[in-house]
């Protein structure tokens, strides 16, 4: 029998005999290097190694930072499939925090499709089979009356960022239930790699309110609540104590990001909590912002103001009406027209068709400001061919549904016409960028939701801009923060747009390339929440007074550095 002392019974321990989980509280030894926050590896020095009770448990060679991106790197590249360099990437984040966002910043181009869109859709239908750490918060309906009780479990106290999701419509692939956690995780990866947003303020939080999902209901490896999805009233009592638990656990200026929300839901909760909460939706503000800003940064080619052109969605979910509504609110603010004039610039097609007035009675309410007096028109082509829109904008996650003929269509009705096939994962876009400059004869200005190669028509090279909310809503968020806003209104996403077509340089152009290229992305975000922050002061939103005479240089200075700090 062993003679070693085991006090706590950690060894001895049985299922009758319980044990008390216990841990240091300064982090040292074994301890650090199992802290993802100060964890550095083998770059700690031989001081630090010392002081922290490290020798012994490292090689002895001491590391830069920089060798060890180039190792990270190393290895990621070795993985054929891009689900493995996803969890290679979470691994890292999970035992040395720092490093992961040194490697993402650095490598943010070659990385972001893999963190997020499109491999993040991957990551989340295979989530049961690849989980091994929560990263965040699973708040379940049995949780119901101690909501508040789970954000006190959190062990960060200084919380400024929550992103939330309900797995109700998880990008194009619907809904994915308890499994939709990747998307806060990777969302608020972004608000610190990209917006400068410090990671020990952020909460990614999956509320589990069952799902429909049977293929996800019937998997052994699901890691939800096995029930169908509650709806009415139980649902809404489950989310209004969940918002008011937030105040209560982190106060007024806790900015909440509503993601991947079913379509009424969504407008719904942004609707209702928007008066009281500091809220935003990424899927109907963010990428209104995003799909403006394209548009923007195409005048100069297209010639004339956004009020000279006519827009028709395909698709009129959260995406296509918030695109449509932001597009109208612009027109507005510089065209000196009413808002339901600028509306009518704007047309839905959704899957019963063109929504026209004579709908109006079958329609959501989010749909009924674009339904004008037209005739019921089924299919886009005609619909293209009636109307003569010179924008066509993709919601629909109906992957190939921009036809030769629906592209053709467009080509006649403008000489540069601006398609943008959004829908996310790239097997949902509406048409390729190859297909696209191929039926359009060269002559379409293209945009993307998920990135595609570039592509060379009649011995010209078109590098294909991707309108990908990541570059707004990160530096939303920033903005929001440093002014301390206690609301969010709809004229920062203008801001956010305007800024954003401001860095599309004429060399873009030159290339149609609507947007600007990721590595400047810390850049832009850094700008866009100085507009952002001006803009909560200019609408006496912001509760940080006074005012900071250099708006730009604070959100820049503010932003989370990942390089490693020295221990004492």
């Amino acid at each position: 029998m062993s003679t070693t002392l085991d006090s706590y019974g950690e060894e001895t321990g049985t299922k009758d005999q319980l044990v008390t989980p216990w841990n240091q509280q300064i982090a040292s030894g074994v301890e650090l290097l199992r802290n993802p926050r100060y964890n550095k590896g083998l770059a700690f020095t031989a001081e630090e190694r010392q002081a922290h009770y490290l020798r012994g448990l490292l090689p002895p060679a001491i590391e830069t930072q920089d060798i060890q991106v180039k190792r990270i790197m190393r290895n990621v590249r070795q993985y054929a499939e891009p689900l493995q360099k996803y969890e290679a990437l979470m691994d890292l984040q999970e035992r040395n925090e720092r490093l992961f966002y040194k490697v993402l910043i650095e490598n943010v181009e070659e990385l972001l499709p893999i963190v997020y869109t499109p491999i993040e859709g991957d990551a989340c239908e295979e989530y049961g089979e690849i989980f091994h750490r929560s990263g965040g918060l699973f708040i379940s309906l049995n949780d119901k009356g101690h909501i508040l009780d789970c954000l006190k479990n959190w062990p960060e106290k200084n919380v400024e960022a929550i992103v939330v999701t309900d797995g109700g419509r998880i990008l194009g692939l619907g809904d994915l239930g308890c499994q939709g956690m990747g998307i806060p995780v990777g969302k608020l990866a972004l608000y610190t790699a990209l917006g400068g947003v410090r990671p020990s303020t952020t909460l990614p939080i999956q509320l589990d309110v069952g799902t429909n999902n049977q293929a996800l209901l019937d998997d052994p490896f699901y890691i939800g609540l096995r029930q169908k999805r509650v709806t009415g009233q139980e649902y809404d009592d489950f989310i209004e104590e969940f918002m008011t638990a937030v105040k209560q656990a982190y106060g007024e200026k806790i900015l909440v990001q509503f993601e991947d929300f079913a379509n009424q839901n969504a407008f719904r909760f942004l609707a209702k909590y928007s008066k009281t909460h500091l809220v935003f939706n990424d899927d109907i503000q963010g990428t209104a912002s995003v799909t403006l800003a394209g548009v923007l940064a195409a005048l100069p080619i297209t010639g004339g103001t956004l009020a000279d052109h006519k827009f028709l969605f395909f698709g009129a979910g959260e995406a296509g009406t918030g695109i449509a509504d932001l597009i109208a609110m612009e027109i507005t603010k510089h065209g000196k027209i009413s808002l339901d004039e600028a509306r009518r610039k704007t047309w839905l097609f959704d899957t019963e068709g063109l929504v026209t007035k004579s709908r109006k009675g079958s329609l959501y309410d989010y749909k009924k400001p674009f339904a004008h007096d037209h005739e019921h028109i089924k299919d886009l082509v005609s619909a293209i061919k009636k109307l003569k829109p010179t924008v066509l904008i993709g919601t629909s996650t109906q992957g190939g549904s921009f036809t030769k003929e629906v592209l053709e269509a467009m080509a006649e009705n403008h000489k540069s016409p601006i398609i943008m096939a959004l829908s996310n994962p790239t097997k949902k876009a509406e048409c390729t960028a190859e297909d696209c400059y191929k039926y359009t004869k060269g002559r379409a200005l293209f945009a993307s939701g998920s990135p595609f190669p570039a592509v060379t028509y009649d011995g010209k090279k078109y590098v294909i801009g991707e309108a990908n909310n990541c570059y707004i809503f990160p530096g939303v968020a920033h903005g929001c923060i440093i002014s301390g806003a206690i609301r969010v209104d709809a004229e920062m996403f203008l801001k956010a747009a305007e800024t954003l077509a401001e860095f599309v340089t004429k060399e873009d152009l030159e290339r149609k390339q609507l947007y600007p290229a990721f590595p400047n992305i810390r850049n832009i975000s850094a700008k866009i929440a100085a507009a952002v922050a001006a803009a909560a002061y200019d609408l006496g939103l912001a509760s940080k007074i006074p005012k900071p005479k250099d708006l730009l240089g604070l959100a820049t200075s503010s932003m989370y550095s990942p390089s490693y700090c020295n221990y004492r």
